[in-house]
């Protein structure tokens, strides 16, 4: 198979071919080790590919699932596979191997997907960029030199320039949503519970965080969905899905829905006016469509939460770098972390318990003030990020002379809009809607209620086909090098 035909199908495509015996799994696997060494050159986005399963693959060892055979690649971070490198972008854990599986290491390989690498990450996956000191920077495939977002970059990358047609994504703040809006992707973070976190944490990032995928259409995220949401034995709670399948679903139009949608930003920093203009047009479209659609905003301050959630995201974070260090013979400090990380680390050694629980109700307080606009509409709509993609350097955790404090209120502005999904639990999907005239993808988000991520995946249908993006081929797509 030719790089430039490998490229053109999704996940699903490549499956069916597979099924049909028209191509092998070690053929793609191959085709997909070419397309990385085309494009990664300049992109970045692959940190390590597994020769074992790519020239070596034993075709024996992939079940019969959905996704049987179709190269992918796991992100550098959280989530992980026996016996492979786990290094979360840092020096610290350079060379780290991890023993057993994660549950959604497991999915994956059961869904039949063929994980033939890592993902680039920032470092610990703080970042809405995907910068770091040990494997470098990756760009948008729309520019190099150009922030990729984070911390699921290196996934939304690979995506959309043609490496592998899916790849995993997680997401404690935005980090699914945010680099699928500036690498012109799609990006679902599913509703909490959905996903299992297991088995060694009940809930990851104190339930805010959750895992799914960076894909380029949304009949490869439904039927991602399908294949991962199936809770494990031990996990804390079993949220509802619907009587079909996520793709069987997304066949069918979504009964008269209540869409409100805003673009006023909740932080300091202003929504770029081709951004707004995209989130009305999107919530036009689908008021054409017979929905019931306003104008209103949630109650949110997101300064105030951006600092405060310091508190919650990194309770116990330098506990578990000492850990590791301690594994690998090294401590945390300037020689083996980030400017910035190595602060968030210092800030880590001073929360206290009685901090942490104050900030994780504050946490309660947001998701009740939130709430309130949910509990009007079915669907909110509003920008994914409040800008385009900018050249990377601006917000990653290298810079000298940055509090921990500073770093993510700055870092959280141009993202203002992802972390209010993680707060309430909700499910958010962000759509390649449009192209701003400086040539970069802008990402329109839609949010619904917990449990409602198809009628996400219904709306996201009616979009890709009303708004579509997938002729839209980047400046360093595979096809293009």
């Amino acid at each position: 198979m030719k790089i430039a035909e490998y490229a053109g199908y999704d996940a699903t495509g490549l499956a069916e071919l597979v099924a049909k015996k028209q191509v092998t799994p070690k053929e793609l696997a191959e085709t997909a080790a070419a397309a990385i060494a085309a494009a990664n050159p300049k992109v970045n986005a692959v940190v390590e590919t597994y020769p074992d399963r790519i020239e070596g693959l034993d075709e024996k060892t992939l079940p019969d699932g959905p996704f049987r055979g179709v190269p992918f690649l796991i992100k550098d971070i959280g989530q992980h596979l026996d016996g492979r490198k786990f290094e979360c972008g840092s020096r610290l854990m350079k060379g780290f191997v991890v023993e057993g599986d994660s549950h959604v290491g497991k999915l994956f390989k059961e869904s039949g997907l063929n994980i033939i690498g890592r993902s680039n990450a920032p470092e610990y996956s703080i970042a809405g960029t995907s910068e770091n000191a040990l494997y470098g920077n990756t760009s948008t495939p729309w520019r190099e030199g150009y922030c990729a977002g984070g911390s699921s970059g290196g996934s939304a990358a690979a995506v959309v320039a043609g490496m592998v047609p899916m790849a995993h994504g997680s997401d404690i703040g935005g980090s699914i949503r945010i680099p699928a809006s500036f690498c012109g992707g799609v990006g679902l973070k599913p509703s909490r519970g959905r996903v299992s976190a297991g088995p060694r944490v009940e809930e990851g990032g104190w339930g805010l965080a959750m895992n799914l995928g960076q894909t380029k259409t949304i009949r490869d995220t439904a039927a991602l969905l399908d294949a991962m949401a199936k809770p494990q034995v031990g996990d804390p709670f079993w949220i509802p899905k619907p009587e079909e399948s996520y793709l069987a679903l997304i066949k069918k139009q979504p009964k008269k829905l209540r869409i409100a949608w805003s673009v006023d930003p909740v932080m300091d920093w202003p929504v770029d006016k081709e951004v707004a203009a995209a989130v009305e047009r999107t919530a036009k479209l689908l008021q054409s469509h017979g929905h019931e659609v306003w104008e209103e905003a949630p109650e949110f301050d997101g300064e105030e939460a951006s600092r405060k959630m310091l508190d919650v995201w990194f309770f116990g974070f330098a506990d578990n770098l000492d850990a590791v260090g301690a594994k690998l013979g090294r401590k945390p400090g300037p020689e083996h972390l980030e400017p910035v990380t190595l602060k968030i680390y210092e800030h880590s050694k001073r929360i206290t318990p009685a901090q942490f629980l104050a900030s994780h109700n504050m946490i309660n307080t947001l998701r009740r003030k939130l709430g309130k606009l949910m509990a009007k509409c079915d669907v909110w709509i509003s920008p994914t990020t409040a800008h385009v993609a900018e050249p990377n350097g601006l917000y990653n955790q290298g810079r000298e002379g940055v509090s921990a404090e500073e770093f993510l209120v700055t870092a959280d502005r141009p993202l203002q809009f992802t972390f209010q999904h993680n707060v309430m639990g909700t499910p958010a999907i962000s759509l390649p809607l449009a192209m701003h005239s400086h040539g970069m993808p802008i990402g329109v988000q839609l949010g619904a209620n917990p449990a409602q991520e198809h009628i996400l995946l219904q709306l996201a249908a009616l979009l890709e086909q009303e708004m579509p993006w997938k002729d839209r081929v980047p400046p360093l797509h595979v096809t293009r090098t």
